[in-house]
Formats: structure tokens, sequence, C-alpha cells
């Protein structure tokens, strides 16, 4: 006789299915999932540019500042079928850090003006858009990275670059912001390697508007590996088990780096794929959080 108000008693084989189910969802990759889950809003969306797309979210940790800043750039292999939305985690999780963050949408393959050099200059316009913000929100200018995951890693080491980029080159610019240093998460941070590779299904080839061999000019100012050095600290998370962007790319990058006497370590991620490293729920969240706040200090 089951009494009202009480749920019905389980048998014990019904117990043992629900923990093994319950288990087996908790130690269940999470993914790709994230870049489905919505995210935290941001605290405001404000334009760097006058193109639709050029724009940028921000998101400021509690109290009075001001702030160390973290320029978060999406990834996506440069395409116009992702933006910055599912990057809103990585922020909301540096934010909670005590870092605020300006992540940046901007031009991509798809998108009119996107791919070189549409690309870089939005990502170059917006961080330096960081001026301006610094004027009306507490940001502490003096403390600023770049932080990237897959494409947007390679722009965040790029923004790390630009100093060394010819001023008679179409994607130089003036005075652009210094930084304290750039995280690369699961980068393709070697634009030449990457195209050998096929990444994405040829997206450096689509994104550089051909191959290497013929736009060698195009890749040297475009790719971080081949700028090295650039005399600030550079930091590669990568997951072992990455099968979108192979860690090859980022350890290659690491030694090439170091040789020419740059200050860049790589943290290999055992066991993560190419998502782990923008998602605050994984087990390795903590390494992408110290790794950017071990810039700022």
């Amino acid at each position: 006789m089951k009494l009202p108000g009480r749920a019905p008693r389980l048998t014990r084989r019904e117990v043992v299915a629900g923990a093994l189910a319950a288990a087996g969802s908790a130690c269940r990759p999470m993914g790709r999932e994230i870049l489905d889950l919505p995210a935290p809003p941001a605290d405001a969306r404000l334009h760097y540019g006058p193109d639709a797309l050029q724009f940028g979210d921000l998101r400021l940790p509690p109290g009075p500042g001001p702030y160390p800043v973290a320029i978060v750039i999406h990834g996506g292999f440069w395409r116009a079928k992702y933006n910055l939305d599912h990057a809103g985690h990585l922020c909301a999780g540096l934010t909670r850090a005590g870092i605020a963050t300006w992540s940046l949408e901007y031009r991509r393959v798809g998108n009119p003006g996107g791919g070189w050099p549409g690309t870089f200059l939005d990502t170059a316009m917006g961080a330096d858009f960081a001026r301006e913000l610094g004027k009306k929100y507490p940001l502490d200018l003096a403390k600023v990275i770049s932080v990237g995951h897959s494409a947007g890693g390679h722009l965040a080491l790029w923004l790390a670059a630009r100093h060394k980029i010819p001023q008679n080159d179409a994607l130089a610019g003036a005075n652009p912001l210094a930084l304290r240093g750039a995280v690369s998460l699961a980068g393709v941070v070697d634009l030449r390697r990457g195209w050998e590779m096929k990444l994405g299904d040829g997206a450096v080839g689509e994104f550089m508007g051909g191959p290497p061999e013929k736009l060698a000019a195009r890749y040297h100012t475009a790719s971080p590996v081949e700028l090295v050095p650039l005399g600030i600290k550079v930091r590669l998370l990568h997951g072992t088990e990455d099968s979108v962007v192979p860690i090859e790319i980022s350890n290659n990058y690491q030694k090439t780096a170091s040789r020419a006497g740059d200050d860049a370590f790589l943290i290999a991620l055992g066991g993560a794929d190419h998502f782990a490293v923008i998602d605050p729920r994984s087990e390795h969240w903590g390494r992408v959080e110290a790794a950017a706040r071990g810039l700022l200090v």
C-alpha cells in the first residue's frame, strides 16, 4: 500500500542501476558540449569599430578595482560559423578569479572583410580599444594579457608579436597595446604547420588566402612562431588527447621560442581534449586559471 506523499521504495536493482548511470555521467568527457551551453551574461557589450562584428563583451570582477585584464579571443578556425558566445564560460571563469575580461568578436572567413588581413586588423583594433575602456572602467592597463583558444590562441600570440611586424607590412599597427604575457589554449600557433596538417579541413589556407609557399611574406608576419623572440612571457596549455589541434603544434612552438630566448612554457594536460581548456567545469581548469594569474603578478 502506497502512503500519500511518500515516494515508492526502489528495488535494489533500481538503486544499483541509478548509481551506475550517475557515475557514468560524471565520468563522461564533457567535450564539445561547452560550445552549446549558454554562458553567463557579460556586464557590457561595446563596439570598438564601425562594423557590426567589431564588438566585444566586457566582464568585471566584484569590488572597486582596478582589475588586471585578459583580452580573450575565441576560436573556431577563424570561420563565421563560430562566434564569441561559447568563450563566455572561459571569460566568466577568469572574472571569478579577479581578472576583467574583454572578449573580442571579429570578422571571420565567411563574413565580408574576414580572413587575412581583416581578422588581424579587427583583433588589433579590439585589443587597443582597452585604452578607451580604461577611461570608463577601473582597469589596470599595466597588467594586460591576451588569452585565446584554438584559432584564438593563434591570434592571442599574434597580438603579443605585433611590435615585431615591420611598419610597411599590411598587418602593422602604430603603438600596439603593451601586454604582460600571452596564453594559448590549444592554439594554432604555427600557421605553416597547421596548413601542412590540413587542420580544420584546410582552414589555414582559407584564412590566409592560399598556401605558404605562394604567400611566404604574408605567413611570416601572421604566424607567431615566425616572429619569435617576442620578448614577453608565453604560456601554452594543450591537451594530450586533442584531435582537433594536436599538441605537436604547441610543443614545437615552445621549443622554437625557447631556443630564441623567450620565456615560453608548455603545460601538457594529460587526457584533455580540445575543449577542456575553455571549460571551467573541467579538472584542468585550475591550471588554466593559474597560468593567467601567474602572468599578471
